[in-house]
């Protein structure tokens, strides 16, 4: 069925909203990590473990998601998985014992991971309906959504209660997903069960060589971004010596600066090729990424409100270094020879996840066993091997068909590992 010019509006609209205020739920907790440090007792390299495999949660549904959207449609998905993030979202600040966050947080990302795949299948759905690119657009909403929420929880931390902020907010994110979805795509509108598979299975391990070179590539450039979402609060807190508002605006600045560097992106494109604008964002951002810690911590000391700023500076160009940095790994993925784009991503999709549970494992094990600055070469080295890499991608490739805006949560909707 075709879709008139106010119903395109109107799900455009929700959608935009959608991803907007998922954006607001997935960060909300992120400026209190400290807290739920405190609450828990436990160590960096014990909380390094807990994020790690509560974060495998979000795994699981890659195995059964794309079933359940052909079977009930995308929207009824969202508006149930919706719930699950509220409920999990709002549980995270009560327990003191580590397994029962640990428990709490594994279903939140479960619930997440089985949005994102419904919410992003809806949005290839309506871009393919009405025949124009939205995936950018929406994907900006999310982080602006999550900018948001980074700098509005961290302006009330240090007056508000972490289970105030924690109730009000997951409270506020179900009203208006539950609201967004009464404007979404029907199941008649949705034709997610028309689809048919066409492309032809291949055993993970036979993979192509090139796709193991962008998988790594794809970690290497997600990893120091993660780093900064896991660790910089904590950092702004006890290296910089910041109280919990003002240790969570470095963070803040970096996902401003990558928004401002995503939406770039397609305007860049029209002259230079995408691998190319990460290599020199690479450059820049890694030298920027490394001088982001080391000055500040040198500057702490002795000045710390110069030291924030320092730090707010170098991620500003970090961040808008790096933003380039999945969707170009991503677009490459068109280029794999014997696999199709969607497969090439899901390998590539699972195995930056694996990875990233063992690094955030490792990660926490570095800074609990030495100190934190010290702990920052790791990723400070992958930002160094996925600028090298892009180098190396965009002497191979010719061209680029098409630029994959992805945000780095976005998820794949399906997942052909193995047969």
């Amino acid at each position: 069925m075709n879709l008139s010019k106010e119903r395109v509006k109107s799900a455009q609209f929700a959608l935009m909203v959608t991803f907007f205020t998922q954006g607001v739920a997935s960060l909300s907790w992120l400026p209190r990590i400290p807290e739920f440090i405190n609450n828990l007792g436990v160590s960096k390299e014990s909380w390094g473990i807990i994020i790690a495999i509560g974060g495998a949660g979000s795994l699981v549904p890659l195995v059964f998601t794309n079933r359940l959207i052909n079977k009930f449609g995308t929207t009824p998905i969202i508006r149930i998985s919706s719930i699950g993030i509220a409920v999990f979202l709002l549980a995270l600040p009560y327990p003191t014992q580590w397994w029962l966050f640990l428990i709490a947080h594994f279903l939140m990302s479960l619930s997440f991971s089985v949005f994102n795949i419904a919410i992003n299948s809806q949005a290839v759905m309506f871009q393919k309906r009405i025949g124009k690119v939205m995936l950018g657009s929406f994907h900006g909403a999310w982080s602006i959504g999550a900018a948001a929420s980074a700098a509005i929880t961290s302006a009330i931390a240090t007056f508000t209660p972490l289970k105030v902020q924690m109730t009000v907010v997951p409270l506020f994110c179900i009203a208006v997903f539950l609201w967004s979805a009464t404007k979404l795509l029907t199941n008649e509108e949705d034709t997610h069960g028309e689809e048919k598979t066409t492309s032809k299975s291949m055993p993970w391990l036979k993979s192509p060589k090139y796709l193991w070179v962008l998988s790594i590539g794809l970690f290497a450039g997600m990893w120091p971004e993660l780093v900064i979402m896991d660790w910089s609060s904590v950092y702004g807190k006890e290296i910089l010596m910041l109280d919990a508002s003002r240790a969570a605006w470095p963070y803040t600045v970096f996902v401003v600066a990558m928004i401002f560097g995503r939406f770039s992106i397609v305007k860049l494109t029209e002259k230079y090729q995408v691998n190319r604008i990460s290599m020199v964002g690479g450059i820049f951002g890694t030298v920027a990424y490394t001088l982001a810690f080391f000055v500040s911590s040198w500057l702490a000391p002795t000045n710390q409100t110069l030291a924030l700023v320092a730090i707010c500076f170098f991620y500003a160009i970090a961040g808008y270094g790096i933003s380039s940095m999945v969707p170009s790994f991503y677009s490459a993925a068109g280029h794999v020879k014997g696999l199709s784009t969607s497969a090439a991503l899901s390998r590539m999709f699972l195995f930056n996840t694996l990875v990233a549970i063992v690094a955030r494992m490792f990660m926490g094990g570095l800074i609990d066993k030495y100190n934190m600055p010290l702990a920052l070469l790791f990723p400070i080295a992958t930002f160094v091997i996925a600028t090298v890499i892009s180098g190396l991608v965009a002497n191979r490739q010719k061209r680029i068909d098409q630029v994959l805006g992805y945000a780095p949560t976005s998820p794949i909707t399906s997942l052909d590992v193995a047969d």
